[in-house]
């Protein structure tokens, strides 16, 4: 049975969202590893997993992704070998997982400057004048609010609902009539009853495989053009999706 949605109209482009290092370090972060010591075998086998989703979800994948991909299985192949067996190397280059640690901690360091001054630029926008009334949230407070929900944590609570949902017969695929904007309507429809939803509450109570997919898309198609947001309240937590008031209006 074929695993790309019929959603030919909709081909969301990643290079709006995350690349391939960003999985790599969500990786490592989830399964709480050290960075300079990743255990190749296992996060290679995730990392392929969450590539094998986003094909299914017929994203537009990045040529990056491939490289990376074949670099893991390489560097995994190379982890196998014997000491002696090696290619000869600099001694401090002994280490195949050497050049990748190198490149994500790099990555890293741009990415987290990158967050903080985000942040500071969030926490202006909320100072006020002396006497002028309020004063901007605390984001650094427990239990604030995280708006950098990545798209990784969005595949990685899809997989939950996907292993949640048992297979429908071969004989009802015929009968479902989804598509991408009707979920999109669907979901834009709902965020104008309600403030915020959480993610689960998007598939319904005995979703197909199909819906599914159908509604995972058009969600990553509203946070593409900023018709949603998703925030979760801690790391790794329940993603929280509310609509923008100016698309509620539009729609």
């Amino acid at each position: 049975m074929a695993t790309t949605p019929a959603s030919n109209d909709y081909k969301v482009d990643l290079e709006v969202f995350e690349g391939p290092l960003d999985l790599l370090l969500y990786l490592i972060k989830r399964e709480e590893v050290d960075i300079y010591n990743i255990p190749i075998e296992r996060i290679t086998t995730q990392y392929m997993e969450y590539l094998d989703l986003m094909r299914m979800l017929d994203l537009n994948i990045a040529g990056e992704f491939i490289v990376m991909a074949a670099t893991l299985m390489m560097i995994k192949s190379r982890m196998l070998l014997p000491v002696e067996e090696r290619p000869e190397l600099e001694e401090e280059e002994e280490d195949p997982r050497w050049d990748l640690v190198r490149q994500l901690v790099e990555y890293k360091k741009f990415k987290d400057a990158a967050a903080h001054l985000q942040q500071r630029e969030i926490r202006q926008e909320d100072v006020f004048g002396a006497g002028a009334p309020g004063g901007g949230p605390d984001l650094e407070e427990p239990g604030a609010v995280l708006r950098d929900v990545s798209l990784f944590d969005l595949i990685t609570a899809f997989k939950e609902v996907l292993r949640r949902t048992e297979t429908a017969p071969a004989g009802e695929i015929f009968a479902e009539r989804f598509t991408v904007a009707d979920k999109i309507d669907a979901i834009l429809a709902m965020l104008r009853d309600r403030a915020s939803v959480v993610f689960t509450s998007l598939f319904g109570r005995s979703p197909s495989r199909h819906e599914i997919i159908c509604t995972f898309l058009a969600l990553l198609e509203l946070i593409r053009l900023r018709q949603v947001e998703v925030a979760q309240n801690r790391e790794f937590g329940e993603i929280v999706i509310s609509g923008v008031a100016e698309a509620l209006q539009e729609a």
